[in-house]
This record gives C-alpha cells, structure tokens and sequence, in this order.
C-alpha cells in the first residue's frame, strides 16, 4: 500500500483540479476517478444522479455508513450570446467575478470547448461608462462583467454555446502551486476532499459495517446527489470531507489539524457522531480544531435537514480565500485521511439488536 504523503496529495490533487468539473457537467472528472478506482479493483458505479459511489463491504450491513467528498466546482452560466461573440454570464455556486480577475476562461460547449476572457471594462474612462463605478469601491458583478470571445454567432452556436454553457476558470489558470507544506490552487473546494475519498478507497479493509465512499454530484447548487443518494440507501450517519474557511471571526489557525464542524447554516451536526470521530483522532494522536461556521452547509448537514439521515458529521481541512484561489496545509489533507482510516477500520461498532 502506497503511503499518502504530502507529495502524492499534492499529485493526485494537481490532476483532479485540471479535471473540469462545473456543476451538472462532471464528466471530464467522472472519468479520472473511474479510471482511478478502475485501477484500485473496487467495486463502484454510477447513479442516475451522477454520483460515483464506492461499496466496502462489511460484516454486517446494518449501520451502514456513507463518506462524501463533492465532485463538482463552482463557474458561470451563460446567459445570452451578444454581437461581436460577447457572453453574457450569471453566477453557477457561490462564485464571483473578481476572485477570477480577466483572464482566460473555459466555456464547456456542447460540441466543442472554447476559451474566452472574462472582462470588466477599460480603465481609462469616465462616469459616462457604466463601469467606472467598478474604479470606486464597487464590486465587480456579474451583471456588468461578460466574456469576449471574438467568434461570431455561427461559431458559438456551431460549437454548441448557448444559455447554460457551464463556464469555469481556463484550465492553464488551474494548475496548483506549491508553497512548502501547502497547496495553492482553484477548486481545492472540493477537489482535495475528493483526493482523500480516493485514498480512503485503497486503505479501508474489512469495517464492521457497510461503508459507501460517495464522489457526489451537484453539491454546490444544493446537495443534489447526496441527497438522492441518501433518499435510497439506508444510512445510519454520513461524513462529509470539506473545507474550512480560515476566518478571524472563527477560531481556527492553519496548519496540519482538521476541522471537525458543531454547526452550519443548515442546522447543528451530531454530537455523538463527532465524539466517535475525535475518539478515533485520538487514537491516532491528532487534536482536531472544532468550529461553527456561517454561510456554509454540506452533504452531511443538509441532509440531515432532510431528514436523510439520523447523524451526520463534517470534517475538514482550514482553507485561505475559499471559493477562491485556495490555500490549504497538505498536512491537515493527510491527516483527515488518517483519522476517517482509524474511524472506518476500527472505531465503527454495529448497532445493538432492538
């Protein structure tokens, strides 16, 4: 078995990031991880919803459990095709213009992917432009940003460009960028976690139950493929792998120790269930941070405001400029994996008879 330092996250993460992945659109990223696990001798498959789920069989099937890692990446929608092969765009997730800056992006065509620039505007100009407004303290929107892409109709439209066209970061933009113990890059939301999920497949032997490894789909525009998944298998909890926004109104410090979340946006997670997982860290000598956070939910929480299932649980690495140009310790990647090994391997216990 093959031991999960800080550079072969660094790799495997490198090549998940440059994996297109807008969400609804997964496929570019579907295939790497297939192949991936096609590699690993696992049994895995393909829901209707698109998520890629991993069975590690138990030895029972009673209190199974699901760890999820989302797949998909926050970009832009087109909105209307302009004179001249200007785009229109609106918000895909929590994105926003100005943490992609101009500069090149990718527009995922149904028959072909082209690249254009994101713009917002000259510079030298006065009140009577409607973008000077952007010079004085006003954040860029989306509404007064566009893509050029000098193409005309035809073109766009014969490279299958039309409204809804996922428009993401161009992929040469994309590459991360190492800085002694961490990793700077787009999309570590939720690529990094994705990584781990990967390595949790090659490392947990034999759990005492049922474990199902989910690559879920569609998590940025509201949970969709775990909560599809979680609809249709019986689960007795279910651990989301995350990010954690680096914060100063959080008391969280960067650094090799996970994040485990008391609270989102969606509601609290299980504090018995988050017991379990800091027992199990534990034992493996690492001190999880805890923390609650705001504008924030996960696979885990939201479906539990569902009422998917009975606990869940988020575990994450701290992240710098989240949604944005991230910067996570590959330290606490790594460790993640170590504590959700131990937890899967031997901290799971099958439910009591009724």
């Amino acid at each position: 078995m093959t031991t999960w330092d800080a550079d072969r996250f660094f790799t495997a993460i490198e090549e998940l990031v440059l994996c297109h992945s807008p969400s609804g659109m997964e496929g570019e990223v579907n295939r790497y991880i297939q192949q991936w696990l096609d590699n690993l001798g696992v049994n895995h498959w393909q829901d209707e919803a698109d998520n890629i789920i991993v069975k590690i069989p138990g030895r029972t099937s009673e209190g199974a459990i699901a760890v999820t890692a989302h797949k998909d990446e926050i970009g832009a929608l087109v909105k209307g095709i302009e004179a001249g092969g200007r785009l229109q765009v609106r918000r895909l997730g929590g994105a926003y213009p100005w943490v992609y800056g101009e500069g090149v992006v990718d527009l995922l065509g149904d028959n072909a992917t082209i690249s254009g620039i994101l713009s917002f505007g000259s510079r030298h100009v006065s009140h009577e432009s409607p973008h000077k407004s952007q010079q004085e303290g006003k954040a860029v929107r989306w509404e007064t940003a566009w893509v050029e892409t000098k193409l005309s109709t035809p073109e766009l439209v014969q490279a299958g460009i039309r409204a809804g066209t996922r428009m993401i970061v161009g992929k040469h933009r994309k590459r991360p960028f190492r800085l002694g113990e961490h990793i700077a890059s787009y999309t570590l939301d939720n690529k990094a976690s994705v990584a781990i999920l990967l390595a949790l497949a090659e490392q947990i032997k034999n759990p005492s139950v049922d474990v199902y490894l989910v690559a879920s789909a569609k998590e940025e525009v509201g949970a969709i493929g775990a909560l599809f998944f979680s609809q249709r298998q019986k689960l007795s909890r279910l651990i989301a792998l995350e990010i954690c926004p680096l914060s100063r109104e959080y008391p969280i410090v960067d650094g090799p120790r996970p994040v485990l979340f008391a609270q989102d946006s969606y509601g609290l997670y299980d504090e018995g269930l988050n017991q379990e997982i800091i027992s199990a860290a534990s034992t493996v000598g690492i001190n999880l941070q805890q923390a609650m956070v705001s504008q924030f939910g996960s696979d885990a929480s939201i479906a539990m405001k569902f009422g998917h299932v009975p606990k869940g649980a988020c575990l994450s690495f701290p992240t710098q400029n989240t949604h944005g140009y991230e910067i996570a310790d590959l330290g606490a990647i790594s460790n993640c994996l170590k504590v959700l090994t131990e937890y899967l391997n031997h901290g799971l216990h099958p439910p009591e008879p009724m």
